[in-house]
């Protein structure tokens, strides 16, 4: 992950650059848990700070219809990276934790869609937030970003984490289907790891998700991941990731987030019977 990085912190591309640049890669180096402060890392951070809370890059683009419409998970995630390797205290991630909550559309969600009659927020541009100001309240006790993040929280239990509120159907097919890594997009069981992080497992409405966790274990207690949003090192195409993170069958990072996930929710060790499946009975 850090190899053949440059003396800049970059990786020889835009901190952006889709699945090589130093944004992704901090990403999954925070999954995991490089220490903080470890130095090629705040290069890294340095790299895509510069760019993310740079000069200009927030200017120029007023609202529509009151909405700002903004491509937020790129700062939700980069949030996120910096408060999980100890620089909350920087001044441009505090500009960046203001700019999310300001940001935020009334249902709770972030969504980049220019169309003046998009009202609706976007779960892929809105799960990133909540991780990055549920890690921005805990490095700092920032109230305004705590609200925020609990706001967004609700927006994905209004949608029970992975159902379409008008259908009560799945977002997209790929939502039930689980992923590593996840880069923006959104599924069920990410979702969970997000809501973990908020503290919300407990709400009733996490429940057909969790119950979805527990019927795709295997029979060996892993998990598989599917359908992967990145290719091989060494392929010639777009979205090649600089490691191989298992694209088929059972996969490690799935399997620690699933076990993440149930843990948080009581029901590793069986399944606890919840509220909702109370009230069917």
């Amino acid at each position: 992950m850090l190899w053949g990085q440059h003396p800049d912190g970059s990786f020889g591309n835009h901190p952006y650059s889709k699945w090589t640049g130093a944004h992704w890669r901090l990403v999954s180096l925070v999954e995991l848990c490089i220490p903080p402060g470890e130095p090629r890392a705040m290069a890294a951070l340095e790299n895509v700070l510069g760019w993310v809370a740079g000069p200009g890059r927030w200017k120029g683009r007023p609202p529509v219809n009151g909405r700002f419409r903004r491509c937020a998970s790129q700062e939700g995630n980069a949030l996120a990276v910096a408060c999980r390797l100890g620089a909350s205290n920087d001044q441009r991630v505090a500009l960046i934790a203001e700019r999310l909550a300001m940001w935020q559309w009334p249902d709770g969600g972030w969504n980049c869609d220019r169309k003046p009659d998009a009202t609706h927020s976007s779960v892929n541009e809105t799960l990133a937030p909540v991780w990055g100001l549920v890690e921005h309240h805990r490095a700092t006790g920032e109230p305004r970003s705590k609200e925020a993040a609990d706001r967004a929280a609700e927006f994905f239990l209004r949608h029970r984490v992975f159902l379409s509120e008008r259908t009560g159907r799945p977002l997209h097919p790929s939502v039930v289907q689980f992923h590593y890594p996840l880069y923006w997009h959104v599924d069920a069981l990410q979702t969970l790891l997000i809501l973990g992080r908020a503290g919300r497992l407990d709400d009733e409405r996490c429940a057909d998700a969790l119950d979805l966790v527990e019927q795709k274990r295997l029979a060996d207690g892993k998990w598989a991941a599917r359908a992967p949003y990145w290719g091989l090192v060494g392929q010639r195409r777009s979205l090649v990731d600089v490691v191989d993170w298992g694209r088929s069958g059972p996969n490690e990072m799935v399997t620690l987030n699933a076990l993440r996930v149930l843990a948080g929710a009581g029901r590793l060790g069986g399944r606890a019977r919840s509220p909702l499946a109370a009230s069917r009975a």
